[in-house]
């Protein structure tokens, strides 16, 4: 059996591309917006969940200021966009300002391990490297929750966030799992790493089989993007590269199917161990 001491020498690129999958945004949902500055600074100020803000290009700047001083210290996903944009998202009276909330509250991926590590646990958390499609990131997260995930890390920015899509796509797991935001994953799985959990990546290009790795202890599993799988300096920090055995002539998987016969296969070995 290879363990993550034999495979450091790996370099991989990204393992998930799905071709159809390149260029994509984050899917926005026009059922979890709220607008109007008002609204929008009453949803800051009571804390509500908020994925992103979007601001009219050439906002007045009297109107504006009321919520700029809101913002001040925040550090939500800001966008400026013109206003053809917000009047397609609502036909009402948005006043420049549009915000997508999220219909769960993020957690601290920080918190979490301290707690799970201090009750003696083995945790494993799902990290998704700039997964932007909403309905792959819904099917991944109904995959994670069946397969014994105890949470998902996802980035603030460049990545699909916790929508009423990706809810309807998960089959209700995002209502289940706990899902994590971090403005770095690298200083995030830094401190995972210091922790003790064992940091595995999934690429293509390594050498090493996913199914002859001996999975072992606290373990954060990463996932790449659609278009350009995992980010070089999460490849570089990786205890672990592993790679998914594959006969035909396609070369990559799809996203969300590779990351279910990764975890399947973690699974496995674990229920063997006991």
């Amino acid at each position: 059996m290879y363990n993550k001491k034999n495979e450091h020498d790996e370099r991989g690129g990204g393992f998930n591309r799905d071709k159809r999958s390149f260029d994509r945004k984050p899917k926005e949902d026009s059922s979890d917006i709220i607008y109007g500055i008002r609204v929008v600074i009453e949803a800051i100020k009571n804390e509500i969940e908020i994925n992103k803000i979007l601001i009219q290009k050439g906002i007045d700047k009297d109107l504006f200021e009321e919520l700029r001083t809101a913002l001040t210290g925040k550090d939500y996903q800001l966008q400026y966009v013109p206003v053809e944009k917000l009047n397609k998202l609502t036909s009402n009276n948005h006043q420049g300002v549009v915000a997508f909330t999220s219909p769960v509250e993020y957690q601290n991926i920080e918190d979490l391990c301290d707690q799970w590590l201090s009750e003696g646990k083995e945790p494993c958390i799902l990290v998704l490297d700039r997964i932007t499609d909403v309905r792959n990131f819904g099917g991944i997260a109904r995959t994670a929750a069946c397969m014994g995930v105890n949470a998902i890390l996802v980035p603030s920015k460049g990545s699909a966030l916790v929508s009423a899509d990706a809810i309807k796509t998960s089959a209700g797991a995002l209502h289940t799992i706990p899902v994590c935001k971090t403005d770095l994953l690298k200083d995030s799985l830094f401190y995972l790493q210091q922790s003790g959990f064992q940091i595995v990546s999934c690429t293509e290009k390594s050498k090493i089989s996913v199914e002859n790795y001996a999975f072992f202890g606290p373990t954060a599993i990463v996932m790449g993007s659609e278009e350009n799988g995992i980010s070089n300096d999460l490849l570089k920090m990786s205890d672990a590269r592993l790679s998914i055995p594959m006969a035909g002539e396609i070369a990559s998987l799809n996203v969300g199917v590779a990351t279910g016969m990764i975890l399947y296969e973690r699974l496995k070995q674990m229920k063997a161990t006991k």
